[in-house]
């Protein structure tokens, strides 16, 4: 870990740059303009700078910590992933007019058929005292003339390697919304040419929810699967506000009998 190099020579620099700053204030008062727009002028470059190190060294210090992996496991999970929406910083946080097939990182996409997107979709920084994640995603909706709305997550190889009919794939969200909506999951799982595909709707009754997909109905051809990702579907979301705090998938063994 890089530690601070700050010379005792710089910290001096720095104790009589405040004491400037300080003076610089009790003399605003009386200095005629030309001075008072020059040291405006310096204050402001200054300014810049601080606000830019304060802004990184408070979304780096805020809990969670960015990169924090810190999961609820549930008891017998042989594979527990958080999507990187909610774990990692994006590239490009926020996004306005999204249009249908808009990637979110490397991992997500967002379909929708509206014939004019008032879609907006960023990526926040989470900070509650119960949050693991280290990052939320925020939409806002607000005229909506289409037919449905969706986040499509990819997930990675680990997912679906081993994946046999007596497993259980578990999905916990955190969901808060500005007004009530529903929304529904929706795992699927490429064998072959062919894919199965399981619907749950999250009982949004409480800030934290999960669903559970048994793979014991299927006709899962466990020899072939070969990818698995979930769709995250979105019902009545005309002027709302929709904040997912966290998405957590892990999978299980159905318990031997």
């Amino acid at each position: 870990m890089a530690k601070s190099t700050e010379t005792y020579l710089e910290r001096l620099i720095q104790r009589r740059s405040l004491r400037h700053w300080a003076r610089a204030v009790r003399q605003a008062e009386t200095l005629d303009f030309p001075a008072l727009r020059d040291l405006r002028s310096r204050a402001k470059q200054t300014q810049r700078h601080l606000n830019q190190l304060i802004s990184l060294a408070d979304n780096r210090l805020i809990l969670p910590v960015i990169g924090s992996n810190a999961i609820r496991k549930f008891p017998g999970s042989d594979w527990v992933y958080r999507p990187e929406l909610w774990r990692v910083a994006l590239d490009r946080p926020g996004q306005a007019a999204v249009a249908s097939k808009t990637k979110i990182g490397d991992e997500a996409m967002v379909f929708h058929d509206c014939t004019v997107s008032e879609l907006t979709l960023r990526q926040i920084r989470n900070s509650g005292e119960g949050d693991l994640a280290p990052f939320g995603v925020h939409m806002d909706v607000f005229r909506f003339d289409g037919s449905f709305l969706s986040i499509v997550i990819d997930l990675r190889p680990a997912a679906s390697d081993g994946l046999k009919r007596r497993h259980i794939v578990r999905l916990d969200a955190k969901v808060e919304m500005e007004k009530p909506l529903e929304i529904f999951a929706r795992l699927n799982i490429r064998h072959g040419p062919n894919t199965e595909q399981i619907v749950r709707e999250l009982p949004l009754l409480a800030d934290e929810v999960h669903v559970e997909f048994d793979l014991a109905y299927t006709k899962l051809n466990e020899k072939r699967v070969d990818k698995m990702w979930v769709d995250l579907i979105f019902e009545g979301t005309e002027m709302n506000r929709i904040v997912l705090r966290d998405m957590v998938l892990s999978r299980r063994p159905r318990a031997e009998l």
